[in-house]
């Protein structure tokens, strides 16, 4: 039975009220009782030091709900109990300094708390002051009453700071959690884009070069079969190097599928710090591979080199590679040029990068069904150059032909514009498409 009144006790405010209100009766009766020698008020019957603190006690009952209202009636009976000559002790003062507690606990202005207890202290010591003993040494009559006061306010007052502390940080830190997992899941989202765009160019790209290569076979064989064997070393060439891509990008898949979610928040530095001679992340070092590949599907390409070379970011380096591979497969699709020209301009602080053929009719074709998605080549380039702080613009030139031309950052300035407030990652970029 007592097991069951302390586990409903535990888990009512009610009955705790109920328990402490009675408690503190049986102790603050008592200590009502207690009159100073040499008072001037005359004394007073025992009932009404009960009476006093019952109502005291009756008050705790809505101290939760009313704490000023509570935090009045017990001092109007600390006051009157002084203003009978009883003495002001730890034990007659015992409700009030509870509900001073509680109304510190739940108040938060703090001029308004201050003003209560303040007032409450003055009424206590003028009181004691007034009714007390004249005999009696002043520091007795206003030092005491004013301790039982100011202790249980500031102890509330340091119980509700700290819960404040605690409710800020356990706020704090599911906050921070939240964000955790959203940028763990956005750092997903970017990377999975960004292989989505790696599959895009070992795939569509490769694909194309070797359509345009396979076309040119069969043109050879009919006219010039002595140039079969070099177009099908090319061609096996092209294919070996898409499967090799392929499969390295399929591997990012398939980690990127069995790493944890936490893992991902490195995914942007991953590709930031991402070897330029990976094979899933080519740079211009193997310009001269590609151009070469290109030359053997019958599109002639010069590449031309102004100013003094400069190393470029991961990033920024992957970028320049998959825009000329972009614009030279568009070249071999959609035009009839024979030659394209590759021109890289750099200087103090951006590389001009420039892909121009040199014009033809449109190649003929039966028509086909357009692909959901498609027709987004030139975009994906933009978008490429975007993510890494530059531009891109592409359109036909005046003298006939196609130019695309890309302005990258090199070095110190990619990295500040990138890490600029709002910037958004390479791998923010949505795949393109041929």
């Amino acid at each position: 039975m007592i097991a069951n009144w302390q586990r409903h006790v535990r888990s009512s405010p009610r009955a705790q009220d109920t328990t402490t209100a009675l408690l503190l009766f049986a102790v603050s009766f008592p200590g009502s009782l207690y009159v100073a020698t040499g008072s001037p008020a005359p004394a007073a019957p025992w009932w009404t030091a009960a009476l006093l603190s019952g109502v005291s006690c009756t008050a705790l009952l809505f101290h939760r709900d009313h704490p000023r209202t509570a935090l009045a009636l017990t001092t109007a009976a600390a006051v009157t109990s002084a203003a009978q000559g009883r003495l002001l002790t730890v034990l007659s003062l015992g409700p009030l300094m509870v509900t001073l507690y509680s109304f510190a606990l739940r108040t938060e202005h703090n001029t308004l708390r201050r003003s209560y207890v303040f007032g409450v202290a003055a009424l206590l010591m003028t009181t004691e002051v007034i009714a007390g003993p004249a005999d009696r040494p002043l520091d007795l009559e206003t030092v005491g009453p004013a301790a039982w006061v100011l202790m249980p306010t500031a102890l509330g007052s340091a119980v509700r700071l700290r819960s404040a502390y605690l409710d800020a940080v356990r706020a704090r830190a599911e906050h921070a959690e939240r964000t955790r997992e959203e940028e763990a899941r956005r750092r997903v989202a970017e990377e999975r884009l960004r292989i989505a765009r790696e599959l895009h160019d070992v795939t569509a790209q490769h694909l194309a070069l070797a359509n345009a290569q396979a076309g040119t076979l069969a043109h050879l064989l009919r006219g010039q079969p002595d140039q079969v064997h070099k177009i099908l070393a090319d061609l096996a060439t092209t294919t070996s190097a898409a499967l090799r891509e392929l499969k390295a990008t399929v591997g990012l898949l398939r980690h990127e599928g069995t790493k944890d979610t936490e893992d991902a928040e490195d995914a942007e530095d991953a590709e930031d710090t991402e070897d330029a001679s990976s094979p899933t992340a080519p740079g211009l070092a193997r310009l001269a591979g590609l151009t070469a590949s290109f030359r053997s599907a019958g599109l002639d390409v010069t590449v031309s080199t102004e100013g003094e070379p400069q190393q470029l970011t991961p990033a920024a380096d992957l970028t320049a590679f998959r825009i000329v591979q972009e614009a030279l497969t568009n070249v071999t699709k959609h035009a009839a040029a024979k030659t394209a020209r590759v021109r890289l301009a750099y200087s103090h602080d951006r590389l001009t990068l420039t892909v121009a053929d040199d014009g033809g009719a449109l190649r003929s074709a039966p028509p086909t069904p357009q692909v959901p998605g498609g027709g987004f080549g030139l975009i994906g380039m933009r978008e490429r150059a975007q993510s890494v702080g530059g531009r891109l613009r592409a359109g036909p030139r005046p003298g006939g032909g196609f130019e695309v031309r890309a302005e990258l950052p090199l070095g110190e300035t990619a990295l500040a514009i990138r890490s600029r407030p709002g910037a958004r990652p390479p791998s923010a970029a949505r795949p393109s498409s041929t």
